[in-house]
């Protein structure tokens, strides 16, 4: 039996009662909810209700006064009651979704809370996104939160019952999940690991170590930045070089930071807006087909010609 509290329900509860069917021994499990402490005493674990964080006894709540539990010394945000069960049952339930192997998931177990789960627990804690005293530009209702937050009955809804809104609330906040899991399992581990593969062999492109040439075009800017840091590489590298179509490689810059437009090292400026033979011309390169006029990426027809081209940008 997993127990939780009754009457109004939240994310939180609601994904960690999911996660925990998701386990071979909760999967056939009974949802009781109650503020009871007598019923609580019949649940085998017991999420965000109770005043009491135990992992021996399977008590799973938040709320009590001296509570400050994170997922890891590396972050700052409170848990809830689903920090709390994906901190302790999270491989386990990455492994049954995913059946990855052991580095796979010691990589998903990470990101999955960063871009998943941390959220809910900021939101159910009351944890301001953002540290400022200026009010909202705008109000957004649609997170997964909100979401969740609209299945409980209306204040002047004649049925106030909630055990079967929770069931909805449960499959909401589950489904979800799952389906961040498997697009990090299945889409972004593989193109992170042709990112990583690219960084370790990028000596063998260029002996500044400055160039990473991808053995298939993935997304690569948020991964390279990540393995820059993990690896603490600095911020050495400047170009990424990727095949685009049969008969198209691009050399692309890095910038400054994940998402900003400006670059580490822009292209020649001599390149700007330059297309075909006035290209080659210039460059010294043959088989050019352009450079951006914003200096932040360039095609050849070839890859010999677009890590040249890098080369070449790299000692301008």
């Amino acid at each position: 039996r997993i127990g939780t509290h009754d009457g109004t329900f939240h994310c939180d509860e609601s994904l960690a009662c999911y996660m925990l069917k998701l386990l071979p021994r909760f999967s056939n499990a009974e949802i009781v909810r109650s503020r009871k402490p007598e019923v609580w005493e019949t649940c085998d674990i017991l999420v965000d209700v109770g005043a009491i964080y135990d992992p021996e006894k399977g008590r799973y709540d938040h709320h009590q006064k001296g509570f400050f539990e994170t997922f890891s010394e590396n972050h700052q945000i409170k848990l809830s009651s689903a920090g709390l069960i994906y901190k302790h049952y999270g491989k386990e339930i990455l492994r049954e979704i995913t059946k990855g192997s052991d580095a796979e998931i010691e990589t998903l177990y990470v990101k999955i809370y960063d871009i998943f789960v941390q959220a809910l627990d900021g939101i159910d804690n009351g944890i301001p996104q953002y540290d400022t005293t200026n009010p909202p530009r705008y109000h957004s209702n649609t997170d997964l939160s909100a979401r969740v937050g609209k299945l409980n009955p209306l204040w002047n809804d004649t049925d106030q019952s909630t055990d079967e809104r929770f069931q909805k609330a449960m499959k909401l906040a589950g489904t979800e999940f799952e389906e961040s899991v498997k697009y990090y399992f299945f889409s972004w581990l593989p193109a992170r690991s042709v990112v990583y593969e690219s960084v370790l062999s990028r000596f063998n492109v260029d002996e500044s170590g400055k160039i990473v040439v991808l053995s298939k075009f993935v997304p690569w800017s948020d991964h390279l930045h990540e393995i820059e840091i993990e690896m603490k590489l600095g911020t050495n590298i400047l170009y990424c070089v990727y095949q685009s179509a049969p008969t198209d490689w691009r050399v692309q810059t890095v910038k400054v930071v994940s998402g900003s437009f400006d670059m580490r090292k822009p292209l020649p400026d001599a390149w700007k807006g330059l297309r075909d033979a006035d290209l080659s011309k210039v460059s010294g390169v043959d088989n050019c087909v352009f450079v951006h006029m914003g200096a932040f990426i360039g095609g050849n027809t070839t890859k010999e010609g677009a890590i040249q081209m890098a080369k070449l940008a790299v000692r301008a």
